[in-house]
């Protein structure tokens, strides 16, 4: 059974309550009716995709070798990223929380930058920047002969791009969160920065690392408008599985509804090991 509360009015009579704290009476319309329609407008196309799915050839259609080649490569370059960003966005994560130093306001916002960003505008920046003739790429290119545009490198560099800061933020958030009693504790006992925060500060935002890798790897397997800037669309090589759906829809529709299945069910089931991290609620 629910537990409900009860309160007394103003004549003293007690008055109850539901589980949600929330009063008794007829729902309004105009609350439930944009709700329904708002609820509506998210799920009905997401239904569209099932409703639409070609299930009797779906095992055929998902073993084909175009098919594997854009999953195998999208998990491979959407775990190097991970990885990538884990190395380079903890650190980060990190300075921005225990470390107080000037425009360290401007350095949040311009780490976040990439949250809001077009990614086809991301994927020009890494273009200019990364490019032959980028400020950097030149310089790769004419030292060590790296070239990182229309490479699977190159797709490496714009999932990262662009998923960094779901990784940065969710671990600062944690890093907020930890008591610093225990580092001071840990201080006092003549532990080192380093020994403090790989024994002490890492088991304590644990949980936030995990949530941020696990967002962090989600968004760097449905990137597109970066990858195909920065790293083009060539099949075996940088065709991932956002770029194979785009790809398919103009030629293959039916292909594209299969591999944007896989897509959903990945986003699916990580929403759902990520549940209880945003809601306590039933």
């Amino acid at each position: 059974m629910t537990p409900s509360t009860t309160s007394a009015g103003r004549d003293g009579a007690p008055r109850r309550s539901g589980p949600a704290g929330g009063t008794a009476g007829r729902l309004p319309w105009v609350l439930v009716l944009p709700a329904v329609l708002g609820m509506a407008f998210l799920v009905l196309p997401l239904a569209g995709l099932l409703v639409r799915a070609p299930w009797s050839t779906l095992a055929r259609r998902l073993a084909e070798p175009q098919v594997l080649e854009a999953l195998r490569l999208s998990l491979v370059t959407a775990t190097l990223a991970t990885l990538l960003c884990l190395l380079l966005g903890v650190p980060l994560a990190w300075l921005l929380a225990r470390v107080a130093f000037p425009g360290r306001r401007l350095a949040r916002a311009l780490i976040t930058v990439p949250l809001v960003l077009p990614p086809v505008v991301g994927g020009v920046a890494l273009l200019l920047v990364l490019g032959r003739r980028g400020l950097i790429g030149q310089w790769l290119d004419a030292t060590f002969g790296i070239t990182l545009p229309f490479t699977t490198a190159g797709v490496v560099i714009a999932e990262a791009f662009v998923a960094m800061p779901f990784l940065v933020i969710s671990v600062e958030g944690a890093l907020r969160a930890a008591d610093l009693r225990l580092e001071e504790a840990a201080a006092t006992l003549g532990a080192s920065r380093w020994i403090i925060f790989r024994r002490v500060t890492l088991p304590l935002i644990a949980p936030g690392v995990v949530a941020g890798t696990v967002l962090c790897w989600a968004r760097a397997l449905g990137e597109f408008g970066a990858t195909i800037t920065f790293a083009g669309n060539f099949p075996g090589q940088t065709q991932t599985m956002p770029l194979a759906v785009y790809l398919a829809l103009e030629t293959e529709p039916e292909a594209a509804i299969v591999l944007s299945l896989v897509l959903l069910a990945v986003s699916v089931v990580i929403l759902a090991s990520l549940r209880d991290k945003w809601t306590a609620g039933p």
